[in-house]
C-alpha cells in the first residue's frame, strides 16, 4: 500500500498513488465528463466517473455536511461517500478528484468540506485532488501538462458540439432512439483521440468533428410540428448535472420542448478571462495575462473551425465569446465574476437572440451569485427583451420535485401560448 504523505495537515496524492490508485470523479456534465476517463488514462492515471444517483446520495450528503451548504456540495459529498459504501471500491486504493474555482462562492470550500465529511465518515485516509487554474493545493502525483490541457479543451469542445446537436435532433427524430444510438456509436470513435501523442493533439482533429456532425445529420427528422425552444442556464452544477437538476433536460423533452443549453467551454474561458480582467484592473504579472490571452485566442481559433463544420451541415453554430461579452453590456459589468457572474446574464440574452426566449434559470437555494446575476437580472432583461419568458427554479434537498415541475410547466404553457 502507498505510503501516506502529509503537508500542512493535508494528505497528498503522491507519484506512488498515481500508479496504484483510481481517481473517482463526481458526475456533472454527462456529455463532457466521459472524455475525462480516456484523457486521464492516456496520462497514466486510472479514473472513473461516479454514476450512483440513488436517493441515498442525498441522504449521505445531508448526513455528513452542514445544512446551510448548497445542494451541489451535498450531492458531491453524498455521491463520494455513497460510492465508498455501496460500489465496492477498495477505500485504500482510491482518491477523489474535484475542480476548485477559488472564487467568492460556496463551491470554493468544497475541498475543505469534503475533508471534514471524510473525517466524520472515517475516510480521512483518502486523498482529495483539487484541479484548479490558480495553483491551489498542489499534489506531487497529479500535474496538468500541456498535453492534458490540449486534450481537455478538445474534449470540452466535443462535448459542447454533441450536446447541442443531440438536443437539436432528438425532439424531431422520426425513428425513436436513433439519436441515442448514433451518440453511443460516435463516442467510441472519439475516445481513441485522447490516446494520441502530443504532436498529433496539437493538430485540430477536423476529421473527427466532421465525422460526428455528418453522422448526426443523417438522422431522419420531422420538423412539421413546431416545438418551443427552452434554454437552461444557472449555477454550473445544477445547470448540467441530471442528478443536481432532477433530470431537467429529459423533463423538458417529455413536455414537448427542444432543449438549448449553453456551452460549458464558455465557462472555462470565462474563468481565464476573469483572471485576465483582474490583472489589468488591479495589477499582476503581465506574462500571466499574455498566457491567458493566448489560451482564449487558441480556443476561439479552434471553435471557429467547428463553427464552419456545423454551418455546413445546417446546425446552429456557437456564439463567439467576444459577442457573449457584449450581450452583458448595460446589464452587468465585466468585473462581476463571482460564481457564474456576468456570463449567466449574457447566456440568458444569448438564448433570446437565438430564438429560445423560454428560460429555466437553475440555482442552488441560497446561492448569492446566482440570485444577483440570475434571478436579480430578470426585471432588467425583460425590460430590454419583453419576449423573455424566464423562471427561476431553486434546487435544494428540502425542495419538492412536484413544486419545481409545476413552475416549469407554467413556463412551458406560457411558451406554447406565445408561439
Amino acid at each position: 500500500m502507498a505510503k501516506l504523505v502529509y503537508e500542512d495537515g493535508r494528505l497528498l496524492f503522491t507519484e506512488e498513488m498515481k500508479r496504484e490508485y483510481t481517481l473517482l470523479i463526481p458526475s456533472m456534465a454527462p456529455y463532457h465528463f466521459n472524455y475525462f476517463i480516456p484523457l486521464l488514462k492516456s496520462q497514466g492515471y486510472n479514473a472513473e466517473v461516479l454514476q450512483n444517483t440513488s436517493f441515498d446520495v442525498i441522504h449521505e450528503g445531508m448526513k455528513y455536511s452542514h445544512n446551510d451548504i448548497c445542494v451541489p456540495a451535498m450531492l458531491v459529498i453524498g455521491q463520494f461517500i455513497d460510492a465508498m459504501k455501496t460500489e465496492g471500491y477498495d477505500p485504500h486504493k482510491v482518491a477523489f478528484m474535484i475542480t476548485q474555482t477559488g472564487g467568492g462562492c460556496r463551491a470554493s470550500n468544497y475541498v475543505s468540506l469534503l475533508r471534514k465529511a471524510f473525517k466524520k465518515a472515517g475516510y480521512d485516509y483518502i486523498p482529495i485532488v483539487s484541479v484548479n487554474a490558480g495553483g491551489l493545493e498542489k499534489n506531487p502525483g497529479f500535474k496538468v501538462n500541456s498535453d492534458m490541457l490540449l486534450k481537455l479543451i478538445t474534449g470540452l469542445m466535443m462535448g459542447d458540439m454533441i450536446m447541442q446537436i443531440y438536443n437539436e435532433i432528438i425532439p424531431y427524430e422520426v425513428n425513436k432512439g436513433q439519436t441515442e444510438e448514433v451518440y453511443q456509436k460516435v463516442q467510441k470513435k472519439l475516445y481513441k483521440y485522447f490516446y494520441n501523442p502530443f504532436y498529433k493533439v496539437l493538430l485540430f482533429p477536423k476529421k473527427r468533428f466532421k465525422y460526428v456532425v455528418k453522422a448526426f445529420s443523417e438522422i431522419p427528422v420531422d420538423k412539421s410540428v413546431k416545438k418551443p425552444k427552452v434554454g437552461i442556464v444557472g449555477e454550473i452544477y445544477v445547470k448540467y448535472s441530471p442528478l443536481g437538476n432532477n433530470n431537467l433536460e429529459q423533463t423538458l423533452r417529455d413536455e414537448g420542448c427542444e432543449v438549448v443549453t449553453p456551452n460549458i467551454l464558455d465557462f472555462f474561458m470565462y474563468t481565464f478571462d476573469s483572471s485576465l480582467h483582474d490583472i489589468y484592473k488591479y495589477g499582476g504579472k503581465r506574462w500571466v495575462a499574455w498566457v491567458y490571452k493566448f489560451i482564449l485566442s487558441f480556443i476561439e481559433f479552434r471553435r471557429n473551425r467547428v463553427r464552419r463544420i456545423l454551418k455546413k451541415y445546417g446546425f446552429r453554430d456557437f456564439t463567439k465569446y467576444k459577442d457573449l461579452q457584449k450581450m452583458a453590456i448595460g446589464l452587468l459589468p465585466r468585473g462581476m465574476h463571482v460564481g457564474e457572474g456576468w456570463l449567466l446574464t449574457a447566456e440568458m440574452v444569448e438564448l433570446i437572440h437565438i430564438g429560445a426566449p423560454n428560460i429555466v434559470c437553475t440555482q442552488p437555494f441560497g446561492c448569492l451569485p446566482n440570485h444577483i446575476a440570475g434571478k436579480g437580472m430578470f426585471k432588467k432583461i425583460k425590460q430590454k427583451y419583453p419576449e423573455g419568458n424566464i423562471v427561476a427554479i431553486d434546487y435544494d434537498t428540502s425542495a419538492t420535485e412536484i413544486n419545481q415541475l409545476n413552475r416549469i410547466k407554467l413556463m412551458i404553457s406560457n411558451a406554447k401560448r406565445n408561439m
